[in-house]
């Protein structure tokens, strides 16, 4: 039986305004080996640093997926994008699967033996996060398709990417857990929000296979600039959403006709 949360532990967590310090005392005490272990687990969350990042790990579909100070959290909104993937790998009898702009590779983790998967990222910090969260995973440190070894080419089944997506001048409003803890290149999408997802869905086009997909996470506000950069790379577009988890996709497909003159 789980003990209740340490009412000190409660109320240092609740003067640090944590909306839900009971459930976060019960997870750093269930995280601490020692009172002192946990005097400084708590120490950590009260001077405003991620509860995940605490942790050492985030929830994320029904696993515990390893992170680390100097990475990006994965959010719950994300798990969209990993279910949309999942779907899509799942009409093909052996996937290849490629999640670029990685970090510590949440959609390479829900696929994981399902076929042939690759991850990609610039961050070392990230990968090995992503080591430990998709072991079977083939992991590539680079920037974008660069990072690809060349007999990916034209075989991608499943292209997935939670790349940045926030436009640069709303960073300084972000909350502080973000803003301060995670790095601003695994935040900063550019003015608009998309100068990745248009380098994306420009070189897609090269990378997937006939029928192939690349699904990209995105905002419902900036979903129209999404689908507007994959259209443009000649893919077909939809969109899907969920307000469960806040979540929005993008997906073009790469028709048979559209590859063949990729």
């Amino acid at each position: 039986m789980t003990p209740p949360p340490d009412e000190a532990v409660v109320a240092r967590l609740r003067a640090a305004g944590c909306v839900w310090a009971e459930d976060e005392a019960a997870l750093l005490q269930e995280a601490a080996g020692s009172a002192s272990e946990l005097d400084a687990l708590v120490a950590r969350r009260v001077a405003g640093e991620p509860l995940e990042l605490v942790l050492g790990w985030v929830g994320f579909l029904g696993r515990r997926l390893v992170v680390a100070p100097g990475v990006f959290v994965p959010r719950r909104r994300t798990e969209l994008l990993a279910r949309t993937a999942l779907a899509r790998a799942a009409l093909v009898e052996r996937p290849v699967v490629v999640e670029m702009c990685c970090g510590v590779a949440p959609v390479a983790a829900v696929l994981d033996g399902a076929g042939e998967v690759h991850a990609a990222d610039l961050s070392e910090p990230a990968l090995a996060c992503a080591r430990q969260n998709a072991p079977t995973a083939r992991l590539h440190l680079g920037d974008l398709y660069d990072a690809l070894p060349v007999d990916l080419t034209g075989r991608v089944d499943v292209l997935a990417a939670n790349a940045p997506y926030v436009p640069t001048r709303r960073i300084a409003s972000m909350p502080p857990e973000a803003r301060e803890h995670e790095p601003r290149a695994a935040l900063d999408g550019g003015e608009e929000g998309v100068d990745l997802h248009r380098r994306l869905a420009l070189g897609a086009p090269r990378w997937l296979a006939p029928g192939g997909v690349l699904v990209v996470e995105t905002s419902p506000g900036q979903v129209a600039l999404t689908t507007e950069a994959l259209e443009r790379a000649g893919l077909a577009t939809e969109v899907v959403t969920d307000p469960e988890v806040d979540g929005c996709v993008a997906v073009g497909r790469l028709s048979p006709a559209a590859a063949a003159t990729a």
